[in-house]
């Protein structure tokens, strides 16, 4: 249960247009600490009372946080605004969106995952320990269980879950959250494409864990981009014969 915020820590709102006032003050005041993730935010007419502007304006505001994902408004006799906790699946969603729209494009994003994915795995050649090297064993060899048993969609989301461990590896937030957000798109796009030649990524999951261990950067590093190229490569087309396909 978040804290709640009886006491007048907010100003009264001045010259920019009032609502966006509040949106900074709060903004501020998630930024500096002194309002954590969970915490409750005072009351809609305590709020406008605080920043001295309409119930209407402090509406305004809230709405506009909670789209910006930094409150989260829920209903009922325990609810009201509180402050959000991290959620890389708004990030993920937004980019999705504009995959699906065609503002990004498969290649972008490949680009993109090969340059954040060749960090993690530089970083994680030096810093991951034992238990986490053997947690990607046991997902390889889960994945290789349910490549046998044929259940596709389990099995895709045990090859995106070594991602993110990962990424866990590196010991950084900012790194853990963002791959969470690319593994997220990765997904939704994954699940779309439908099944891969799963055997070529089992076997180049093997070798990077081989070079893993032997604290191989570059091996490990060249192996990571190899096989993104081949998926790369195997995703275009599928989606291109997808295309072709009538609808």
């Amino acid at each position: 249960m978040g804290r709640g915020m009886s006491d007048n820590r907010f100003q009264p709102a001045r010259p920019r247009r009032a609502f966006e006032e509040i949106i900074s003050q709060i903004r501020s005041g998630i930024r500096d600490g002194s309002l954590r993730p969970g915490d409750r935010l005072p009351a809609e007419r305590a709020l406008a009372e605080q920043f001295e502007v309409s119930r209407n304006t402090v509406r305004e505001a809230m709405r506009m946080l909670e789209i910006a994902g930094l409150v989260e408004l829920r209903r009922g006799a325990t609810g009201g605004a509180f402050v959000a906790h991290a959620d890389p699946s708004r990030i993920a969603s937004s980019i999705s969106d504009q995959l699906e729209l065609g503002s990004l494009s498969l290649s972008e994003l490949t680009e993109a995952r090969g340059w954040i994915e060749s960090i993690v795995v530089r970083v994680a050649c030096e810093r991951a320990d034992e238990a986490t090297l053997d947690r990607l064993e046991a997902n390889i060899v889960e994945a290789a269980r349910l490549t046998d048993e044929e259940q596709w969609e389990k099995k895709a989301l045990v090859h995106i879950e070594f991602h993110n461990i990962l990424a866990e590896a590196t010991g950084n937030k900012i790194i853990i959250a963002t791959m969470a957000s690319l593994m997220e798109v990765m997904r939704t796009v994954v699940l779309a494409i439908g099944p891969t030649r799963d055997d070529m990524i089992t076997r180049s999951r093997s070798r990077l864990l081989e070079r893993l261990r032997a604290r191989d950067t570059d091996g490990a590093v060249e192996e990571m981009t190899d096989h993104l190229g081949r998926l790369h490569t195997i995703w275009l087309e599928a989606s291109y014969e997808g295309a072709r396909r009538p609808r």
